[in-house]
C-alpha cells in the first residue's frame, strides 16, 4: 500500500466528509499546541507507534474501543479518517481485520493520519 496518494487522499476525504460522525472530528486548541510543540516528526512517531500498538495485531480483543475520542492529536485524526479500529479500517480502507497489518498498511495509514493532521495543523 505506502503513503496514500493526492488522488486518494482526495476521495477518501470526499467520502469522509459525508459522515456525519467522522466529519466533527477537528483538532482543539490543546491538541493543537501540543502538536505544534512536539513537531511533525515527532508527531508522526507517535501514530507509528500507535498503530503498531493498537491497530497492527491480528487479533485485538477491544477492537472499537481501543482508540480515545481526545487527549491526543493522532487519536482524533483516527477517528476523523476511519483508521481509528480495525472495523472502519475494513469499512473505510478495505484493510481486513483478523490478520496483523502488513508494513505497507501501517505506513499507509500513518500517511492517512498524516494528512489529516497536515491539514488541521502543520500547514494551516
Amino acid at each position: 500500500m505506502g503513503n496514500i496518494t493526492d488522488d486518494e487522499w482526495k476521495k477518501l476525504r470526499e467520502r469522509l466528509s459525508r459522515s456525519a460522525f467522522r466529519s466533527r472530528f477537528h483538532l482543539g486548541g490543546k491538541e493543537r499546541e501540543y502538536a505544534l510543540g512536539k513537531g511533525r516528526e515527532e508527531i508522526e512517531r507517535h501514530a507509528d507507534s500507535f498503530i503498531r500498538a493498537r491497530l497492527a495485531p491480528g487479533n485485538i480483543p477491544n477492537d472499537g474501543k481501543q482508540t480515545p475520542m481526545k487527549g491526543h492529536p493522532v487519536f482524533i485524526a483516527e477517528h476523523a479518517t476511519g483508521t481509528c479500529c480495525r472495523s472502519c479500517l475494513g469499512k473505510w480502507h478495505s484493510i481486513e481485520k483478523e490478520r496483523a497489518l502488513t508494513e505497507g498498511e501501517i505506513e499507509y495509514i500513518t500517511s492517512v493520519i498524516m494528512r489529516f493532521l497536515d491539514e488541521e495543523v502543520f500547514k494551516a
